[in-house]
């Protein structure tokens, strides 16, 4: 499912590295990657429980540092709704530390240097930014269930707004 459908809407990029994207109903690919505090997150450790994976281009930037906030924020419902967060970017785990330092941010953040999770969740490959066409993450979200299948993927995201339309969509009101 994507966010920016409908009359008028702008379609996020349909090539990725990988030409894939997730769908509803798809296995998840399995993942371990390290942490900002040093240690690692595998897919594997959410097994019975539904996670939202979510992809990012730069910490510290003033889109992923919105959207990052704005999941902090919204952590504990999302928690108590049986959802868990993970963020994945390209960002060394020294400057995810610093991100997680600076906006206290309680979820794990992992770094995926060299892509392959990326690519493997159709998050990686052609977009425009401000109208030039480059490589590189786009800002996506998809959401495992507890048997490790997709339950909801969206491309394309904007960082404003996203997590209210993902709480929505995952049916966690605040």
């Amino acid at each position: 499912m994507s966010e920016r459908t409908g009359a008028g809407a702008t379609p996020p990029p349909t090539t990725t590295s990988t030409g894939r994207r997730l769908q509803e109903g798809d296995v998840a690919p399995p993942f371990t990657l390290a942490t900002a505090d040093g240690g690692e997150v595998s897919l594997a450790s959410y097994a019975g429980r539904s996670v939202v994976v979510y992809f990012y281009p730069s910490a510290m930037t003033p889109g992923c540092t919105t959207q990052a906030v704005d999941f902090r924020d919204s952590l504990e419902e999302l928690r108590e709704a049986g959802f868990d967060v993970v963020g994945v970017s390209p960002d060394s785990p020294e400057r995810l530390q610093q991100f997680a330092d600076r906006d206290e941010l309680s979820f794990p953040l992992a770094s995926d240097p060299d892509h392959a999770v990326l690519e493997a969740y159709g998050a990686w490959g052609e977009k425009s930014t401000y109208g030039r066409l480059s490589v590189g993450v786009i800002r996506s979200t998809v959401v495992v269930g507890p048997d490790g299948r997709v339950v909801h993927a969206s491309y394309g995201v904007k960082a404003k707004d996203h997590v209210a339309r993902l709480r929505r969509t995952l049916g966690v009101e605040a």
